[in-house]
């Protein structure tokens, strides 16, 4: 498997910024593109994906695609990116393989969207030559997917309580890290986001005042191995 090509991690503390973070990734997100999105029960995930629908201009009453698997929002004509992608947003926490993601033809859909695939990790990644790879870490409350990429239990916490919802609607405002890397030619440089900037002094933070903003690290490649 490919390594990614550069890293950046963000510090939000609030389900606003983390809307707001998304918003602005989504808003230079184009066609083709594929991201892979990852984090534990109460991570953000549907906040996340939210943002990334308002960013790309597409109806808005985004929620879980849990028990429908894909769930396809529309552009809208009147929206700040007419004629821009739709969003097709999809739960792949129950495919057990990436057979399984090809029985829902997402490469049909493909070509007119922007795919957004929760648990798509080691699922997905033949779709497409590029992706975005992000991770939403809790500050508490439940095991985080680290680097390796196993990602924890969505049906419960380590307390055993399965009562945790998305902070979209848990209104759960804890601080949050939220990861993105890039991998193929797409993303060979991490995009300039607006209302974001890496970190350069103390003071430098999300617009609106939040923590600061970890800067972009471009990670060493090394050449894959032909088993």
């Amino acid at each position: 498997m490919s390594a990614p090509v550069w890293e950046r991690s963000l510090e939000v503390r609030t389900a606003a910024e983390t809307h707001a973070l998304a918003a602005a990734l989504g808003a230079v997100l184009e066609t083709g593109d594929l991201l892979v999105l990852t984090g534990e029960l109460g991570a953000g995930k549907t906040t996340f994906t939210q943002g990334l629908g308002e960013g790309l201009g597409v109806r808005p009453g985004i929620i879980s695609p849990t028990f429908v698997l894909v769930r396809i929002h529309p552009n809208l004509p009147e929206g700040p990116r007419p004629g821009g992608p739709d969003l097709v947003h999809v739960d792949a926490y129950r495919l057990e393989s990436a057979a399984e993601i090809d029985d829902i033809d997402l490469e049909n859909t493909m070509d007119s969207a922007v795919t957004v695939v929760e648990w798509g990790r080691d699922r997905v990644e033949h779709l497409s030559d590029s992706r975005l790879e992000v991770e939403l870490h809790r500050a508490r409350g439940g095991a985080v997917s680290g680097a390796a990429g196993v990602p924890a239990d969505p049906a419960a916490t380590p307390d055993g309580d399965s009562g945790v919802l998305d902070f979209d609607t848990d209104d759960d405002d804890e601080p949050r890290t939220v990861v993105i890397r890039g991998f193929g030619p797409r993303w060979a440089e991490a995009p300039a986001l607006p209302g974001i900037e890496p970190q350069r002094e103390p003071e430098t933070a999300l617009e609106h005042g939040t923590q600061p903003l970890a800067e972009t690290r471009p990670l060493p490649q090394t050449p894959e191995r032909n088993s």
